[in-house]
Parts: C-alpha cells; sequence; structure tokens
C-alpha cells in the first residue's frame, strides 16, 4: 500500500500531484519539495516536478487494497486546482464511491472551485471533506465547508500561522492543528493553539494536535501542556468503525 507518515491517516492516494501556491499557508510547500527530490531521482510520476499532472493509471489503484482503511487523497496536489479537469475530478470522486469500503479524506485549499462543483458531483458518504485555515484570512473555507454534503466536513489548521478564535462550528466534525515544519518554518503562537481547542472542547468538536513544528519538528514533539490530543470523529459504517472516543 502507499504508506504515509501524516499521523491522521492510514494511506495516500494521488491521482493529481503538483500544485501552485494560492495563499500564505503554501510558502513552505513540503509536497513541492518533495515532488522536487523525487523528479532529481528519476521517479516517473514525478517527471513534471511540481507541475499538475494527472495520473489516470493510479485511479484503479485503491480497488488493490481490500482491507478497509482511512485513504488521504492528493497528499501532494489538490484535486479542485483549475487546472484539473471536470472530467478527471468525476473520475476521482467515482473511484471513491465504487470503493465503498474505505474511508477517502479529501482536502483543498480551493473552497470556491469545491463549492461550485457539488450538483456536478457524488458525494459518496465514505468520503470526509475538508479545507486548509491557516489563519482568521481565511475563514471563509470553512463556511464554503460547511455547504458541503459530506458525511464527516474536517480543517486542517496547519500551518496554524495566526489566530483563529472565532471559527465557525456548526458542521465541523473535526480540527487537525499543527504547527509548520522544515526550512524557513514560521512560529506558532501556544495561545492560538490553546483558543481553538478551548472552542474545539466548548462546541464538542474532536480536536487533533498533530505537532508543533519547527525546522526539525521531531524536537519540539506533539504534546501539548504534557497530553497527547489525537481526537477523531466518530464514524460509524457497515462492519467499519473508525473512532476514538473524547478525552
Amino acid at each position: 500500500m502507499s504508506s504515509t507518515k501524516i499521523e491522521w491517516t492510514l494511506a495516500s492516494w494521488n491521482p493529481v500531484t503538483g500544485c501552485t501556491k494560492v495563499s500564505a499557508g503554501c510558502a513552505h510547500c513540503y509536497a513541492e519539495r518533495m515532488a522536487h527530490r523525487l523528479q532529481i531521482i528519476g521517479q516517473a510520476k514525478y517527471k513534471n516536478g511540481f507541475k499538475v499532472t494527472t495520473h489516470k493509471n493510479t485511479l484503479a489503484l485503491p480497488f488493490t487494497w481490500k482491507k478497509p482503511r482511512q485513504i488521504f487523497v492528493n497528499s501532494m496536489g489538490d484535486l479542485f486546482h483549475k487546472d484539473v479537469p471536470l472530467s478527471f475530478i468525476r473520475k476521482v470522486f467515482e473511484t471513491m464511491e465504487q470503493a465503498d469500503w474505505h474511508v477517502f479524506q479529501l482536502l483543498t485549499k480551493r473552497s470556491e472551485r469545491m463549492l461550485s462543483l457539488v450538483p456536478k458531483l457524488p458525494w459518496p458518504e465514505n468520503l470526509w471533506m475538508g479545507v486548509t485555515c491557516e489563519s482568521a484570512d481565511y475563514i471563509y473555507r470553512m463556511q464554503h465547508l460547511q455547504k458541503i454534503p459530506s458525511a464527516i466536513r474536517f480543517v486542517s489548521m496547519e500551518p496554524l500561522l495566526g489566530p483563529i478564535a472565532n471559527f465557525p462550528v456548526d458542521k465541523i466534525d473535526w480540527i487537525i492543528l499543527g504547527g509548520e515544519s522544515g526550512p524557513g518554518a514560521r512560529p506558532m503562537d501556544k495561545r492560538w493553539v490553546i483558543e481553538i481547542k478551548e472552542r474545539c472542547r466548548k462546541n464538542k468538536i474532536p480536536f487533533f494536535f498533530k505537532q508543533w513544528g519547527g525546522p526539525r519538528r521531531n524536537e519540539n514533539g506533539c504534546l501539548l501542556d504534557g497530553k497527547l490530543y489525537q481526537e477523531r470523529p466518530s464514524y460509524q459504517k457497515p462492519d467499519i468503525s473508525y473512532s476514538l472516543p473524547l478525552k
């Protein structure tokens, strides 16, 4: 399988690779760095580097994974990028709909296009739709997400670059938060993290604290006031359960 080190999922599937910078959180994109490394070592899938590229030959990959798992869709790109044809997006959604023993976690920064395509796509019950919101400047993405017909709606506040004290909570099922890591990592203020955690607590939203980040993220760890917060939304399907009780 295409295993991943991303803590909140189990596998990754990249029918689209490549992207372009669209907001402040993109400045030090890990996927861009990784794509260029893979291009240098000759991986065919990354012959175009970080240019938006669709990969028709990967559309059937989830069918080869017989054991149910959570799959992060496009960890190396954005399915709703303007350069990805609607016809290809439909094929990705059809795969997710047919491979219904998996849970697919799809994350985008392009919430406008996501919302505009709602009537043109199937929205299977095993799809978790998410948006990135790195500061209060991008709360509109969460507002778009609230209108999406998804079984689970989640928000990645990573890299967290500023306070988001009064983010919308209605129809938001999960918050993932983390500091920026790698070269040039911008600092994250603990007060921002606490504000978000407490708002999640008040509104009974599962809170997943991924990391403090930094140039060498392992040195800073993932504990918040000495505790590990890796809560997940409760989700039930026949014979499949993805659930972690709130702490």
